[in-house]
């Protein structure tokens, strides 16, 4: 199998080009495969890009466990993967398991346009909100000495979300226009570097309650930024923005 690598804010996928359908019965036990660290490629998820009738493309997303969802992150890399590919001039509309989304590339920087969010609900102190994988919201401080696995683990395991599996993240502001995010990803089932998902629910958990149109966010991988409109308790034209990079090309052997 052929194959590249790409990293958006230190969030890596192994992409791979299936507008033959080549690669449509990929079991769970290969992609699990290609993504451990140790024995495969190494991957927080595996993109596979499709053809799709009436769309440029088709973003099929799994994560490294080999569970399908929408990777806010993953979506900007395969934006730039298929920029890559020559499936599309500067501005492109594609399918994800969440629905049509669009997007831009210039000069590396890839801009999504993430679904509407209806509400942001409460768990007792902290936040709820689904950007097309369902997210918990929790400001902590000191967050750079915080224990993200344990505490984000204990949270997605816990009674109230273990069946579903829930994202967790830890949100810090650093400024009047800018916070600091640490997320524990369900699927993955550890820390990443970024998330491109929990990075956006996170600021507009922030927006929320500023009076802004956008809030640039530190993850632990770079720089995001995001943009969105605020209409009473919901969120529309949210726009996920940052660097998405090609790493290396391979091949791989399949077991």
């Amino acid at each position: 199998m052929e194959f590249y690598k790409y990293q958006g804010t230190g969030n890596d996928f192994v992409m791979i080009d299936n507008r033959s359908g080549e690669w449509d019965h990929l079991s769970v036990e290969q992609i699990r495969q290609l993504c451990h660290r140790r024995f495969g490629i190494g991957a927080d998820g595996l993109i596979k890009i499709n053809m799709a009738e009436g769309y440029d493309f088709e973003v099929d997303y799994y994560n490294s466990d080999g569970s399908k969802s929408f990777c806010g992150n993953g979506a900007r890399c395969s934006v730039a993967f298929a920029f890559f590919l020559d499936l599309f001039e500067g501005k492109c509309r594609f399918m994800a398991i969440d629905g049509e989304h669009e997007a831009e590339i210039h000069n590396g920087i890839v801009k999504l346009k993430m679904g509407n969010v209806e509400t942001i609900s409460s768990d007792g102190k902290d936040q709820v909100a689904d950007t097309g994988s369902p997210h918990y919201i929790k400001y902590v401080e000191d967050l750079v000495n915080y224990d993200v696995f344990a505490n984000g683990s204990g949270i997605r395991n816990s009674e109230k979300y273990k069946e579903k599996g829930i994202n967790v993240n830890f949100v810090e502001k650093i400024t009047d226009d800018e916070i600091f995010v640490r997320t524990y990803e369900r699927g993955v089932e550890d820390e990443t570097y970024s998330c491109g998902t929990g990075v956006t629910a996170s600021a507009l958990t922030f927006l929320q309650n500023n009076d802004l149109i956008s809030v640039k966010v530190k993850t632990l991988g770079g720089n995001l930024k995001v943009y969105a409109e605020k209409t009473g308790s919901s969120f529309r034209n949210i726009w996920l923005e940052g660097p998405a990079k090609q790493v290396f090309k391979g091949k791989t052997a399949l077991i």
